[in-house]
């Protein structure tokens, strides 16, 4: 994994980067962390939003942002299970970026692994300054001329796969293969890598 000041300046620099663009109409900017499982997406996810949450303002924000004014949304949380990748990513783009694009609130249904359904509604108001997504999908052709800035986060297979299965238990090994074959199919076709911003190797 990428050491804890090699992570923060990472952060730093991603949203440098978005700040140097445009927010969405209702003021919102949204920065997407996208890579395959395994990667330290959710780790580098939290680093960013305390990057957001410690800022002062410089002249480029008016003030520091509340937490309150800093969502943060796991792709985990709209995935309709393990075979969900490709209905993910429409969710993510009609339920909450193009409406925050067109300066409405958005909002969406978590979804419940255990019970396989979707359960309670979670909102995104647009008097969010900030919106964090991470997970395999936030970084897809449809999404990326909404984002203000996108990292791509890797590792070699066996680093990802280890890590996995140290956080899932080996019972889990079936599915990650489910997945991997998912998004490798999903990152051949929308070439995420590519459009990066930023790109970090976690498994050195």
């Amino acid at each position: 994994m990428l050491s804890s000041a090699t992570s923060a300046s990472s952060a730093a620099e991603l949203v440098r980067i978005a700040r140097q663009r445009p927010a969405l109409p209702c003021g919102t900017r949204i920065i997407a962390i996208d890579g395959p499982s395994g990667s330290g997406k959710t780790t580098f996810a939290a680093d960013v939003e305390a990057h957001l949450t410690g800022l002062r303002g410089d002249g480029n924000d008016e003030a520091r942002p509340t937490p309150a004014e800093v969502q943060v949304l796991h792709m985990d949380d709209l995935y309709p299970g393990w075979d969900g990748l490709a209905a993910a990513v429409p969710l993510l783009s009609s339920q909450v970026v193009e409406p925050l694009a067109e300066g409405r609130d958005a909002s969406y249904r978590r979804y419940d692994w255990e019970r396989g359904v979707y359960a309670e509604r979670h909102e995104i108001p647009c008097t969010a300054r900030w919106l964090v997504v991470e997970g395999v999908g936030c970084g897809a052709r449809v999404i990326r001329p909404r984002l203000s800035a996108l990292a791509w986060l890797e590792a070699d297979r066996e680093t990802r796969m280890r890590r996995g299965l140290e956080r899932d238990g080996e019972a889990y090994r079936p599915h990650w293969e489910r997945w991997s074959r998912q998004e490798g199919a999903h990152f051949a076709r929308e070439a995420t890598r590519d459009h990066a911003d930023l790109v970090l190797d976690t498994g050195q």
